[in-house]
């Protein structure tokens, strides 16, 4: 079973975690994580746009010309298809692009990013936001602590509210609770950030 260390607001081991191999030590589907975050993102569409067929262009009620004797093919409306202005054939229209996956299909995919973050080293955790008000200085302050710098994500306890505050400023750094958690937000990153209590809700729901 792999651990991992525990640090404090100071970026100081304060304790050592151990990491449940069902969850942190498998071997990474990359399948299905690119599955899962294609649903995630194909989900997040708002699939808005529209196109006007020929019934739906105002204007050509008359017959432009008559059927015969012009040399000109034989027209009904000028907002057939094949004339400037027309309708558009097979155009867009409003739809969702949203398909389902499988519970445990997305759990596999969040166990796959997990354990990738684990092997890589860039899995990290921290015993708790100890502030007592929102402070957006000792957030930066504990990343710079950590060694952290790119994209972070950092999840934090459901009911965490100074930490959520003090994070949500900080550039490059999404912060989610430990019920938000999901694959693409867990992937995609350079460094992901759990405080303990947000680590055990997840490993319970993992399990």
């Amino acid at each position: 079973m792999a651990t991992v260390e525990v640090k404090d607001m100071k970026g100081k081991k304060v304790a050592t975690a151990e990491l449940a191999d069902a969850i942190f030590g498998i071997a990474p589907n990359t399948h299905v994580v690119h599955l899962v975050v294609r649903s995630q993102m194909a989900a997040r569409r708002s699939g808005t746009h529209d196109t006007k067929t020929r019934g739906r262009v105002s204007g050509g009620g008359a017959k432009p010309f008559r059927q015969k004797g012009t040399g000109r093919a034989r027209a009904g409306t000028i907002r057939a298809p094949q004339w400037r202005g027309g309708g558009v054939v097979f155009g867009p229209h409003p739809r969702s692009y949203a398909f389902k996956v499988p519970n445990k299909v997305i759990k596999l995919a969040m166990r796959s990013v997990l354990s990738a973050k684990a092997s890589e080293g860039v899995l990290h955790v921290i015993d708790s936001f100890d502030m007592e008000a929102p402070s957006t200085k000792a957030a930066a302050a504990l990343l710079a602590a950590l060694g952290i710098a790119g994209r972070v994500t950092v999840v934090v306890s459901n009911d965490d509210t100074n930490a959520l505050k003090s994070l949500r400023n900080l550039a490059k750094v999404r912060v989610i609770t430990a019920s938000e958690s999901n694959t693409y937000d867990l992937v995609d990153n350079t460094a992901l950030v759990f405080t303990k209590p947000a680590l055990e809700f997840l490993e319970g729901v993992l399990s």
